[in-house]
């Protein structure tokens, strides 16, 4: 950690040279720069520099639901079909005449006059890595059905988290986006592409948190002062660092960016509201209890926070840990589907899934926040022998609800087994305009390729059949 005092050889301003390192090193703060932040760009908004202006602040909570979850025992149930392919589970009336979804979701049934339900998208491929791709990014896999993918050429498209953060104007200290509680991995360990600024690049990387919310006196390492940093000793080291920029103006241009950096990690320590947002421990008990003490239920109330406090993006994933099977980890229920789904899959996420829709709206948040339920793409028709079901990006299911979206909404429709489009067919290119319409950014917005050609930051039709405008 940085020093005040010491016997090291001091420079003629009274600083050490260890000190003049440390400061630009990324210990000054005692938190991870270099993977935490990257500068922030605000929204080019002057004509022909391809920016979007909003015209009212919206936000977007993207849950992520890894794996892959089935969209018989969700969104898009299939009672007059054979027990091999609608499973153990029946339909179940909602909010909405007509529209029925899996029996195991009797929380957000009742909140469907909310919710657009997209029941036709297709990405038409079936590998976790390269189909979630396709749905963070809204650009296709090369080439598609690929497992075990890396980040890289020429699959490094920015995701929307990214985007927003180039597009969006950021409220307050914290960035424009940011995604919890882990990265998507593999079983393998392998990180999937899609999930970062891509060609874009570091500075405008969505913030990622790495955390156990639902775990007693878990942390956000990333944003945690070390312990002898005091506030009185943060502030006396934002003085240093100003000194030494004094000290360095001959050089302004190789140390501006990371100025810049510097003093927007110090904004934010010094923020109360910035600060405060992370800390789950200041919601009411029966709050925390009303989106369940799972890492899920926990992670999406500490999105609610993240976006009551400014952020424009906040993506959910579903939180992958130590105890999960290996041949059937998360949403990914290769085997024993039924047992899993009833058990610790299913109860988890309708519990957050329905109190962050209700206590978004109860503070006033919903009409300008939308909400986005996804999987990277949905399961096969029929069971397999180790009654789980398999990968299958032929037709699946999702929701939206919140700013801009038509509630008690069905759009789309699987075929009687529920395993390809028979109507209103949307592809995550679709999906990925529609989110960036509701956030009030161009869907043609363009932005600039690596060889400096303007490139639309989606090449998907807005779904006008579920939204307001």
């Amino acid at each position: 950690m940085l020093r005040i005092l010491g016997a090291q050889s001091r420079l003629c301003d009274g600083l050490s040279r260890r000190e003049m390192l440390r400061v630009g090193g990324l210990s000054t703060l005692g938190l991870g720069l270099d993977q935490l932040l990257g500068g922030r760009e605000v929204a080019q908004t002057m004509a022909g520099q391809g920016g979007a202006v909003l015209k009212k602040p919206k936000s977007c909570l993207v849950l992520f639901l890894m794996g892959g979850a089935p969209q018989h025992s969700t969104f898009d149930p299939k009672s007059d079909a054979p027990a091999e392919v609608r499973g153990e589970f029946g339909a179940i009336n909602t909010a909405v005449p007509g529209t029925q979804i899996c029996e195991l979701f009797p929380r957000t049934s009742l909140l469907t006059d909310r919710m657009a339900i997209l029941r036709a998208i297709s990405s038409g491929d079936n590998a976790h890595s390269s189909s979630g791709y396709y749905m963070l990014t809204g650009v296709p896999h090369a080439p598609q059905n690929v497992e075990n993918a890396n980040p890289g050429f020429p699959n490094n498209y920015p995701n929307l988290g990214a985007i927003v953060r180039k597009l969006t104007p950021e409220r307050g200290s914290l960035p424009a986006s940011i995604r919890l509680p882990h990265r998507i991995f593999n079983t393998d360990g392998s990180v999937w592409p899609g999930q970062d600024a891509g060609f874009l690049g570091r500075h405008v990387e969505p913030w990622l948190l790495n955390c156990q919310p639902a775990t007693k006196d878990d942390r956000v390492t990333e944003l945690a002062l070390h312990a002898d940093v005091s506030d009185v000793r943060l502030l006396g080291r934002h003085s240093l660092l100003d000194r030494l920029n004094r000290q360095l103006d001959e050089a302004r241009n190789g140390v501006g960016a990371y100025d810049r950096l510097a003093q927007q990690a110090f904004d934010m320590l010094g923020s109360p509201q910035a600060r405060n947002a992370f800390q789950l421990d200041l919601e009411p008990e029966s709050v925390r209890d009303r989106y369940g003490r799972s890492q899920f239920g926990q992670s999406v109330l500490l999105g609610r926070r993240l976006i009551e406090a400014g952020v424009s993006l906040v993506h959910v994933n579903w939180y992958r840990g130590p105890e999960e099977p290996s041949d059937a980890p998360c949403w990914d229920s290769h085997a024993r589907e039924s047992q899993r789904l009833k058990t610790v899959l299913a109860p988890p996420a309708d519990q957050a899934i329905s109190a962050v829709i209700e206590d978004l709206e109860q503070r006033g948040l919903l009409d300008d926040t939308l909400v986005v339920c996804m999987s990277e793409f949905g399961r096969t028709p029929r069971f397999n022998g180790a009654a789980g079901r398999d990968h299958w990006g032929h037709v699946y299911s999702a929701f939206l609800a919140g700013a801009g979206i038509k509630g008690g909404v069905v759009h789309g429709a699987s075929d009687a087994i529920g395993a390809y489009p028979a109507a209103g067919r949307v592809t995550p290119a679709d999906l990925n305009a529609t989110i960036f319409h509701c956030l009030g950014i161009d869907p043609h917005t363009e932005i600039q390729d690596p060889l400096g050609r303007p490139t639309p930051i989606s090449r998907g039709d807005v779904i006008h059949a579920i939204v307001n405008s």
